[in-house]
């Protein structure tokens, strides 16, 4: 069976999000679906050093405390790779010469509309005096790629966007055959 919407209404928004309740008809029968929409994409960066090691930063998040992840943000509108570029500056000081696009995913699709967009980034160097603006980043590291991956199997690394962008940037590497 289909889904399909009797009824919709906005019940909040604001700049970066939209939150509708829908009266629906699916495989269970009539209910109530609770709908997030993100305004705009968002972006993650899988930044890999000469080294092969990934870029990883550290914050708080007011919703899940501490979290170790990638660098990433919001499209605010642009162009995602533009959107990337900048998000890479703004987190970590550094600038990549060397721009792939290696997928896209959606983030909770469960209950949101969140289209994403993963880049791997690669020959990366410190922009000339342009210094970090404030993300609420504690920390920026540089960590081999197994054991990125050893931190998402024990958990060190939950956040799932992360896990998600790894898993892409793996699989284009050919880390996981």
């Amino acid at each position: 069976m289909t889904w399909r919407t009797d009824d919709s209404r906005i019940v909040y928004e604001n700049a970066w999000i939209s939150v509708r309740e829908d009266a629906v008809t699916g495989p269970a029968g009539k209910g109530v679906y609770g709908v997030v929409t993100l305004r705009h994409p968002a972006v993650f960066i899988v930044a890999l050093d000469e080294q092969e090691r990934v870029c990883l930063v550290s914050l708080e998040r007011y919703t899940v405390g501490r979290s170790i992840e990638i660098p990433a943000g919001g499209s605010d509108g642009e162009d995602p790779l533009v959107a990337a570029q900048r998000e890479l500056l703004e987190e970590t000081g550094m600038r990549a010469d060397e721009w792939r696009m290696i997928g896209t995913m959606n983030a909770l699709n469960g209950v949101t509309v969140a289209p994403e967009h993963v880049f791997l980034a690669r020959d990366l160097h410190v922009a000339d005096g342009e210094a970090r603006e404030e993300e609420g980043i504690d920390d920026v590291s540089w960590v081999p790629f197994g054991e990125v991956l050893s931190m998402v199997a024990d958990g060190r690394i939950s956040d799932g966007e992360t896990v998600a962008a790894l898993a892409y940037a793996g699989i284009h590497l050919r880390r996981f055959r």
